[in-house]
């Protein structure tokens, strides 16, 4: 039986990932329980296991006593002296209590308290495996499909990946190796339960960290990362290095980097755009390949106005709005999208209102509508300081357009 416990333990520590000395405890704990039931009510009973041996006894810590009463507790002189010998009445003694065959029976009594316990240790090594490897990407092959969510076996444990965590267009076929990342390591009755994602953005940025070398090396940074699974990602990506491409990198040659990441989201569009500390540069990067004719920030707002020929529009919305929606999510800016020929038209028929305020001419009209200023109300609220900042135009001007605007507005 010896010889089995060790095989046993070997076996738990190398292939379960379960700590020896844990296994131990636990057995130790329930072979004691299976001890009280052979040896009754002995005096602090304990079990012990030899690491190495794997021999099994049984100890009770007895007081020593010139006349025994109750042989449960105490043990006489003369059979303590022989144990240790210069032990005194009244003193503890530490007496072998192990009974016949008592790894055996005991072994017996105990297995399913082990086997229980020993389940629950391996449960929280794959948990603390797991919550160790949130955001990592994992393998696993494909055993099972229900209700819409699929299940991998990852070694140890099932990984689940939830309609919700899927790609739209993608299918699981029973049998095939999938990759995902690991988005939550939870424990639950029946065990540990893994979720998986493939939609999630970061999934994507964790296979340009494996395709790009770069990356990995700290050269090349991944700035932000917004997607729509299934449909368009959008990652923004700085270079360190100033000899270093950070979009070249990222592309790889003759496109073999990013063809590998499209081919595994299953040909989804990545767009790798370089950032750029400066917002209307930023914005102009994340919109290609549409041009752009002018951005126009509003940093109270934290809006942009994108200003595009006719044929440019379509291209810079993209299809259904996704390509402004993803751009607007990477950039942190809430985009619009105009035509070149209504901002014109636009501009035109704010000149022409504010030209019709005494005093203002068709030249300061002009530089008003350049500064912002495009209707009676901006200007009635707006302070002599801002106006008189506007080239050409002094305090006293600025003073006499606000009043006159003011003016205008309570006639209307």
């Amino acid at each position: 039986m010896n010889a089995d416990l060790i095989a046993w333990l070997e076996y738990m520590e190398r292939d379960k990932g379960i700590d020896r000395q844990i296994l131990l405890e636990v057995i130790e704990s329930s072979l004691l329980s299976a001890a009280k039931k052979s040896l009754g009510p002995a005096r602090e009973l304990e079990v012990s296991i030899n690491p190495k041996t794997g021999e099994i006894k049984a100890f009770s810590t007895l007081i020593v006593a010139e006349k025994v009463t109750n042989p449960h507790d105490e043990i006489s002189l003369e059979e303590a002296r022989g144990i240790q010998p210069d032990v005194k009445a009244g003193d503890e003694v530490r007496k072998e209590v192990t009974p016949k065959n008592f790894g055996r029976i005991a072994a017996q009594a105990a297995r399913n308290q082990v086997i229980q316990k020993v389940r629950e240790a391996e449960k929280d090594v794959v948990l603390a495996e797991f919550k160790e490897r949130v955001g990592e990407l994992v393998t696993g092959v494909i055993r099972r499909k229900e209700g819409g969510n699929v299940f991998l076996e990852l070694g140890r444990t099932e990984g689940l990946l939830p309609q919700r965590e899927q790609s739209p267009f993608e299918e699981y076929r029973l049998g095939a190796r999938l990759r995902a990342m690991v988005l939550e390591a939870r424990e639950q009755a029946r065990g540990p339960q893994v979720i998986l994602s493939r939609s999630h953005p970061n999934f994507v940025r964790r296979l340009f960290e494996l395709e790009v070398p770069e990356i990995d090396e700290g050269v090349v940074e991944i700035k932000g990362i917004v997607r729509e699974a299934g449909y368009r990602t959008k990652i923004a990506v700085f270079s360190t290095v100033d000899k270093v491409d950070s979009v070249g990198a990222c592309v790889g040659l003759r496109g073999s980097r990013v063809k590998n990441i499209v081919r595994e989201l299953g040909g989804e569009k990545i767009d790798i755009v370089p950032w750029s500390p400066d917002p209307e540069q930023f914005i102009i990067n994340s919109l290609g390949p549409a041009k752009l004719k002018q951005v126009i920030l509003n940093e109270e707002t934290r809006t942009a106005e994108v200003v595009v020929d006719e044929d440019q529009l379509s291209l810079a919305i993209g299809k259904k709005g996704q390509n402004v929606r993803l751009s607007s999510r990477l950039t942190d800016w809430k985009l619009e999208i105009l035509r070149e020929g209504d901002v014109m038209r636009g501009l035109r028929a704010a000149k022409q209102s504010l030209s019709s305020l005494p005093g203002l001419d068709a030249e300061i009209a002009q530089k008003l509508v350049e500064a912002g200023y495009t209707d009676l109300e901006g200007i009635a609220i707006a302070e002599v300081s801002d106006l008189a900042e506007i080239e050409g135009m002094d305090e006293e001007t600025a003073r006499e357009i606000i009043t006159a605007a003011k003016k205008s507005k309570q006639e209307e």
